[in-house]
């Protein structure tokens, strides 16, 4: 989250005519993040998020609102999008797409616990299940048919043997993907630890749902698996892995495809984020001035993936 458009309180007590919300006591800007405007919006009845969509492809803006809306209204913790009082969601503020939304309580968890991950797996597990009724989308913009099209963009920033480790890795993933059908379904796409709030040990809020997409479920839980349960060398920590895993199974139940391609899923998404990284540091940085995330972190994830494969699914 980030203000990149300042607003007026004039503007947004206008905005906040179409709505039934109350009226408008104060805003403030977030700070941080990396793409949108983001605001606290306060008002007499209550506090709301405002965003403001500053870039990316936001003739998609509608998947996302009709994905939450899906989501919200299967009782997941998801901030549903508000609906003026015409039923409308999406509309323009300061001349760019904005949606309004509750504000969710609680924090990031930097250090998650065994029962803070047993949440995020039971509620991950959940959304795919319940996802798999959803009739939008948007095809995986971030799958091995991307890691083919983008690679080559940074190949010549890097030392002989990254570039031999990532050849390598993408002849192994076509080898092993080749084929494969897997479940499918809505995916929150981005689901680090700083896209969920806890108020202590309950997850209260999954946020940030602008990488969202329609693909294979298990390319999902494999980037929350890299992020929540790595330790500062790339290795995974059991505790942490085993309690999203079995939280994960009790909600829907894996595929013997899935148990079969698993190791290969993870080196699959911790190379995305490696190339996605890379791509940000050396060829296309952030349209603000903004700290690009240390590309290094999952080339680490990735080596530690081939060297230590993952216990197997349940």
């Amino acid at each position: 989250m980030a203000v990149f458009t300042p607003l007026s309180d004039e503007q947004v007590a206008h905005f906040l005519e179409r709505y039934d919300v109350g009226n408008l006591l104060a805003v403030e800007g977030v700070a941080g993040g990396t793409e949108n405007s983001t605001f606290f919006v306060t008002t007499d009845r209550e506090v709301l998020v405002l965003t403001l969509f500053e870039q990316g492809e936001q003739e998609e803006l509608p998947f996302f609102v009709d994905l939450l809306a899906w989501l919200d209204q299967h009782q997941l913790p998801v901030p549903g999008p508000l609906f003026d009082r015409t039923g409308v969601a999406l509309q323009r503020l300061a001349d760019r797409p904005a949606l309004l939304f509750p504000r969710l309580a609680g924090r990031h968890p930097e250090q998650p616990g065994v029962v803070q991950c047993a949440a995020i797996g039971r509620v991950l597990g959940q959304m795919h299940r319940i996802s798999q009724g959803f009739q939008g989308s948007r095809p995986n913009p971030r799958d091995l048919r991307w890691v083919h099209a983008v690679h080559s963009r940074v190949m010549s920033y890097l030392g002989p043997d990254d570039q031999t480790l990532i050849r390598d890795r993408i002849d192994t993933l076509d080898s092993r993907l080749r084929q494969v059908v897997l479940p499918q379904g809505a995916l929150h796409g981005d689901l680090f630890r700083d896209n969920t709030l806890y108020e202590g040990d309950r997850l209260s809020g999954v946020i940030d749902f602008y990488n969202g997409c329609t693909g294979d479920l298990l390319f999902d839980l494999a980037i929350v698996i890299n992020d929540w349960c790595s330790d500062d060398d790339g290795a995974l920590i059991p505790e942490r892995y085993e309690a999203i895993i079995n939280a994960y199974a009790h909600e829907r139940a894996f595929t013997d495809e899935e148990r079969r391609v698993w190791p290969t899923m993870l080196e699959l998404t911790a190379l995305r984020y490696w190339l996605s990284r890379l791509l940000v540091v050396y060829v296309d940085p952030p349209a603000h001035a903004l700290t690009p995330k240390d590309p290094a972190q999952y080339r680490q994830i990735l080596k530690a993936r081939i060297d230590h494969p993952p216990a197997p699914l349940p």
